[in-house]
């Protein structure tokens, strides 16, 4: 590859089982056995060593989990779910946990496989072709700049709930209305000049800020959890009725728009891996815990919602959410109390998104493969963190943020957007990798891991687990994408919300075709990724 060395076509389709001591540094001063073995690795993949590596085991889970992260995107898109499937709209969250495991199964595989920076593009790459890989990996990373001005914007979910003061513009705090809408984006900007802060510190800093914010999400989410379900106000049965907009199948499709948008991300442990130890048997797990667990307290934090909710009839629950059950089933206090560690998880969430969205972009530039490469792939010898990505990234997504000046719908727009862009780049993950297995050219079986045991591997269950992950994974895009004007567009007469995600989708694939055709006909690029 360009810029820090040549991999050859060996250490793309086999990658150099565990090896011992010795290597290129860490650059974070004193190299231990192990990291020195790790950079060892990254090396036989023809990089070097510049991100400090310093994360263990709980910071690798921490990644994954704080970008899922629950508490934020549950209070953020539960209102919207039960405004079009009702209760039904519970039966959703099950079927895009199943969905996205058998995503993160191949996704796990893969990390083992390949502990690189740039996840979804390395894998891709290594995978189909440079291309094709490129693409995923712009389609991901312009994905990911959309998800944290979404998870950014999130903070008006819950802020003027905790304290009407952080209402600066006008009086409404509905993210649907002018005033709220104008106002998350103020706030949005304010944390994304923190979160990108902290991303020009030394990743120590980051991990630490990471892991004590997940540790006080899963604790508040498991509170919550605990107290809806001791102040139920209706049995499991209600979740048999739809209640929402439209007939039932499209009422749940739209609903399972709240699921969809939760439980992405997962991938950030392999984001990660050139700065966690151990990382071939590291990531893989983690991939599959955050899932899992963030799948989990979800999946009960909308169940004890609904249960627990003083009415299913009033509109609020529609409107306001789970800010609207805690502060009026749990009382003031310890409703804004649980708040106040929600909004934690919003600002934890944004930080880790943004984390591993410049993650990516320096795993691209350090290829060559993007605009100011050079700039791009600079780690600072200091901090180990690429400070130039991380800039770009939070000043995107503060722009994109600004949309929502000029109208509430694009609140919906961008998170939307930003799920139907991840899901198409993981699409181009499994699709490959399927193509692999059918004609017997992807095999796992025989490369180690750090510890000299088998890497994470699917065995006989890899090629159908890959299928249905594929068929899934497509037919989500697909219904993300979909312009409904009773979705998008509510208000009606504004075709670019309808057709935003679409819209969006084209100008990112079109402008990525454009540069790419105009570099490889400067450049010999094409022959200097392995085939």
């Amino acid at each position: 590859m360009t810029g820090t060395g040549t991999a050859s076509t060996d250490a793309r389709h086999d990658p150099p089982s565990a090896g011992g001591p010795g290597g290129p540094g860490t650059g974070s001063g004193t190299a231990t056995g192990t990291d020195r073995r790790d950079a060892a690795e990254l090396a036989g993949f023809g990089y070097r060593q510049e991100l400090h590596r310093s994360l263990g085991r709980y910071a690798s889970f921490a990644a994954g989990f704080s970008f899922i992260s629950v508490l934020t995107t549950v209070f953020q898109f539960f209102a919207f779910g039960f405004s079009f499937g009702g209760a039904a709209f519970f039966w959703t969250w099950p079927a895009v946990l199943l969905g996205q495991l058998l995503v993160a199964a191949c996704f796990a595989e893969l990390a083992a496989r390949y502990p690189l920076s740039g996840a979804i593009y390395q894998w891709s790459t290594r995978l189909s072709t440079p291309s094709f890989g490129w693409f995923a990996g712009w389609i991901m990373v312009i994905g990911q700049m959309v998800v944290v001005a979404a998870a950014a914007l999130a903070l008006q979910v819950v802020l003027p709930a905790i304290w009407s003061g952080f209402q600066f513009v006008g009086d409404d705090p509905a993210p649907t209305s002018a005033s709220g809408a104008a106002n998350a984006a103020l706030l949005a900007v304010v944390l994304l000049v923190l979160t990108t802060v902290v991303n020009l510190l030394d990743n120590r800093v980051m991990s630490v800020v990471n892991r004590v914010g997940v540790t006080a999400e899963i604790i508040g989410a498991a509170l919550i959890v605990v107290l809806l379900f001791t102040h139920t106000e209706r049995g499991p049965g209600v979740t048999l009725h739809t209640g929402g907009q439209g007939g039932a199948i499209g009422a749940l499709l739209v609903g399972s728009f709240a699921a969809a948008y939760v439980l992405i991300g997962f991938d950030s442990a392999g984001e990660l891996s050139e700065e966690t130890r151990s990382p071939r048997r590291t990531a893989p797990r983690t991939i599959l815990l955050a899932l899992a667990s963030a799948g989990v307290l979800g999946g009960l934090l909308l169940l004890g919602g609904v249960l627990a909710a003083p009415s299913l009839t009033d509109g609020r629950l529609a409107t306001e959410g789970l800010s609207y059950v805690l502060t009026s089933t749990l009382g003031n206090g310890v409703g804004r109390l649980l708040l106040a560690d929600v909004a934690l998880a919003v600002a934890v969430a944004t930080l880790a998104i943004q984390t591993s969205g410049s993650r990516m972009l320096f795993s691209m530039a350090r290829d060559g493969v993007l605009p100011a490469a050079g700039r791009l792939a600079k780690v600072s010898p200091r901090t180990g963190m690429p400070t130039g990505p991380a800039l770009v990234v939070g000043t995107a997504a503060a722009a994109l943020c600004l949309l929502n000046l000029a109208s509430p719908e694009a609140f919906l727009a961008i998170g939307t957007t930003c799920i139907a862009m991840l899901y198409l780049a993981y699409l181009m993950v499994t699709a490959p990798m399927l193509v692999r297995r059918l004609r017997g050219t992807y095999t796992t079986e025989t490369a180690l891991d750090e510890t000299g045991r088998p890497l994470f591997s699917l065995g006989r269950w890899g090629l159908p687990v890959n299928a249905v992950a594929c068929l899934y994974g497509a037919a989500m895009t697909i219904n993300l994408a979909w312009p409904r004007a009773a979705v998008y567009d509510p208000a009606g007469g504004h075709w670019y919300f309808q057709w935003f995600t679409v819209v969006f989708l084209t100008i990112t694939v079109g402008t990525g075709a454009l540069w790419l055709t105009a570099r490889t006909r400067r450049t010999s690029w094409g022959s200097t990724l392995p085939e």
